[in-house]
């Protein structure tokens, strides 16, 4: 075997048991089996039902009678809770779990929206029913009019402009934070109304 090969081989044993590692890490969050050193355990039976306040080696042999393991879930407790359970199976299902809430999670976006002080009335309409879609959508939104050359020395015109988009989109949207001025451009945010 040449030395190219050796190292090839060692390469992926280190991989594979370094990747093994990061795949079971949330293993170490629960003593089971022979982990589990105190005296007296409260035992929980496979069907879920009370078996009473046991030694440690007791509820290991109940255990290893029905080919489960012993998991301590609630180490807090006096004395601490175990629980008879096949242990692969558990930490499948919580893995799944966990997958299934980040599926679901809704993550918020802020879509920016931008329109120059000397905007159309279509242009503008265009924008607002641009911004209700985002609103209706759950997102966020930054709205910034940008002042382009000398038209910086007219803010109010800017101001104007917004307050008439926060008449747009009232039934939408909540102002979260006033406009203001950043470098040449006048900044607001909105958020989505709650809908009870």
């Amino acid at each position: 075997m040449s030395v190219f090969r050796v190292r090839i081989l060692f390469c992926t044993c280190f991989l594979l048991l370094f990747w093994r590692c990061c795949a079971i890490s949330n293993i170490k969050d629960y003593q089971i089996n022979e982990e589990i050193r105190d005296k007296e355990l409260r035992v929980i039976g496979v069907d879920g039902s009370q078996l009473g306040i046991l030694s440690a080696k007791e509820a290991l042999a109940i255990a290893e009678e029905n080919d489960l393991d012993l998991v301590k879930i609630a180490p807090q407790a006096t004395p601490p809770v175990c629980r008879i359970m096949d242990f692969g199976k558990f930490l499948f299902e919580q893995q799944k779990r966990e997958k299934e809430a980040r599926k679901n999670q809704k993550v918020m976006e802020i879509k920016e929206i931008r329109m120059s002080s000397t905007i159309d009335t279509h242009d503008f309409n265009t924008k607002v029913n641009q911004a209700i879609k985002f609103l209706d959508g759950g997102d966020k939104l930054k709205v910034s009019v940008r002042f382009k050359k000398r038209t910086v020395a007219h803010p109010q015109f800017g101001e104007e402009l917004l307050k008439d988009f926060k008449e747009a989109i009232i039934e939408h949207g909540v102002v979260d934070k006033p406009f203001k001025m950043e470098g040449r451009s006048l900044v607001m945010f909105v958020s989505p109304k709650t809908t009870k």
